[in-house]
C-alpha cells in the first residue's frame, strides 16, 4: 500500500506543478479575482486552501497536532510566496510518507476539526488517500479558472501522469 500512496503523491505534486506553472502566466488581478469556479473564491484562495489542507492533515498525522485554523490568503500575497511554501510542504510530506511502513498506514489517527469542536478517528492510509482526492477537486476548480483565463494546464489526469512515467 505504501508504494501506491507514494505514486499518488508523486502524481499530486506533478499536477500541482502544472497548475502553478500556468498560474504564473496570469496577472495579479486575475490571480486574486473572485471566481464562481472555486469554492475558495479565487485562484489564490484555491491554492492557499489546498496547501492549508495538506499542512493541516500532515500535522495531524505526523505530529498528532490538529491546527486550530487554516492558513490565510493574507499570509500569501503572491504566487511566489505560495510556491515557496508548497515546495516546503511537498518535501515534508514526501519525507513523511517515505518514513512510513505498510503497518503504519493501518494505524488510527485521532484528531479534531480546526474549530476544535468535533473529534474523529480515521485510518492513516485513508487520510492520505483523502488528501490527494481533496487536492484533485480543487485542482479541477483551478484548472477551470485557468482555462477561462486562457492558461489551461492541459490534461491533469492520473493516467497521463502514469504514461509520462513510463515514457
Amino acid at each position: 500500500m505504501k508504494q501506491t500512496i507514494i505514486k499518488l503523491y508523486q502524481y499530486n505534486y506533478w499536477a500541482n506543478h502544472l497548475i502553478l506553472e500556468k498560474a504564473a502566466q496570469v496577472t495579479e488581478n486575475q490571480f486574486t479575482a473572485p471566481s464562481h469556479c472555486s469554492s475558495a473564491g479565487s485562484l489564490r484562495g484555491a491554492l492557499v486552501h489546498t496547501l492549508s489542507a495538506e499542512w493541516i492533515w500532515r500535522s495531524r498525522c505526523q505530529f498528532g497536532v490538529s491546527p486550530s485554523g487554516m492558513l490565510q490568503e493574507a499570509e500569501f500575497p503572491t504566487l511566489a510566496s505560495i510556491t515557496s511554501r508548497w515546495q516546503e510542504e511537498e518535501n515534508a510530506m514526501l519525507a513523511y510518507i517515505e518514513s512510513l511502513t505498510d503497518d503504519d498506514l493501518n494505524q488510527i489517527i485521532a484528531y479534531t476539526n480546526t474549530a476544535g469542536t468535533m473529534s474523529f478517528e480515521t485510518q492513516l492510509g485513508d487520510i492520505l488517500h483523502h488528501l490527494v482526492l481533496h487536492g484533485m477537486q480543487h485542482r479541477s476548480e483551478m484548472a477551470a479558472i485557468l482555462t477561462d483565463l486562457g492558461q489551461s494546464p492541459g490534461n491533469i489526469d492520473f493516467i497521463v501522469f502514469l504514461r509520462r512515467l513510463s515514457s
